[in-house]
């Protein structure tokens, strides 16, 4: 698919940039003029895949958090979020609805779900000790 536009971004895994890679990634996809739900739907897994890297991903260090969204033909936004934090040993399993790695935390091991109730489209790719990929993927078509 051909590439009409890209942002790139990068940020501190801190839970105050969960807002602001929320604004981000809609002020960016605006110019297609979404639906509210289409853009709530994505900037709700963004949030999801953003605290993931944060609370999962870095634990309790901190590490940067990266973002690339591209808008591709027929209104499509791909949206990825990576991270350098530790990995993830068995993605499969961690997809796997209610699995989490932070029960201590009170953690609902949701997050992948919710990605994937408000996406087109999610996959993840991770290596151990190197971090972790989510790639989201909407259509915002009216």
């Amino acid at each position: 698919m051909n590439k009409r536009n890209e942002m790139k971004l990068s940020f501190p895994s801190k839970s105050c940039n969960e807002a602001f890679a929320r604004a981000a990634v809609a002020a960016f996809v605006m110019n297609l003029d979404p639906t509210v739900e289409a853009l709530s739907d994505l900037k709700t897994a963004v949030s999801e895949a953003v605290t993931n890297c944060i609370v999962h991903g870095y634990r309790h260090q901190s590490g940067d958090i990266f973002i690339t969204a591209a808008v591709l033909d027929n209104n499509r936004v791909t949206v990825k979020i990576r991270d350098r934090g530790c990995g993830i040993e068995d993605v499969k399993k961690a997809m796997e609805p209610l699995f989490t790695t932070a029960p201590e935390e009170e953690r609902a091991g949701l997050g992948f779900a919710v990605m994937q109730s408000f996406c087109d489209r999610v996959r993840v790719t991770s290596k151990p000790g190197r971090g972790t990929t989510v790639t989201l993927e909407k259509s915002l078509a009216v």
